[in-house]
């Protein structure tokens, strides 16, 4: 099983998504910004690499989220996601062509990973963490 991370985070009262671009996996489906957790490390010292990585920003890990097991074809993640605070940087995509701030409730309208899917169920059922 891949650990995999995904940051929840906000701005006032609408959370970042992220389109991952053509020519990657998955490519088209939005997601929850993170990625895999890799040897030694932790989830929440991924979850501040990946966006430093992947979006050029600071991030303070706040609290635990939720968690997902998902079975996707060709591998089984567990999928971890905390919120987070944005520290610094400005928002600059590397693996993602587009990149939103969306309401909760209008989540359903984009073409969610099967992954991140329950988290946009939690976030509907009042998840947000303060």
């Amino acid at each position: 099983m891949i650990q995999v991370t995904a940051a929840i985070l906000w701005d006032r009262d609408r959370v970042l998504i992220a389109r991952r671009k053509p020519g990657i996996k998955y490519a088209g489906f939005w997601e929850f910004p993170g990625g895999k957790v890799e040897a030694g490390e932790s989830p929440e010292g991924c979850l501040v690499r990946e966006l430093q990585e992947e979006f050029s920003i600071t991030v303070g890990i706040e609290a635990f989220f939720a968690e997902n097991i998902h079975a996707y074809p060709d591998r089984t993640i567990q999928l971890m996601a905390f919120t987070v605070r944005w520290l610094d940087g400005a928002l600059t995509p590397v693996d993602h062509d587009l990149f939103k701030w969306v309401v909760p409730a209008r989540l359903y309208r984009y073409d969610m990973l099967p992954a991140d899917r329950p988290l946009v169920e939690k976030l509907n059922q009042g998840g947000r963490w303060r």
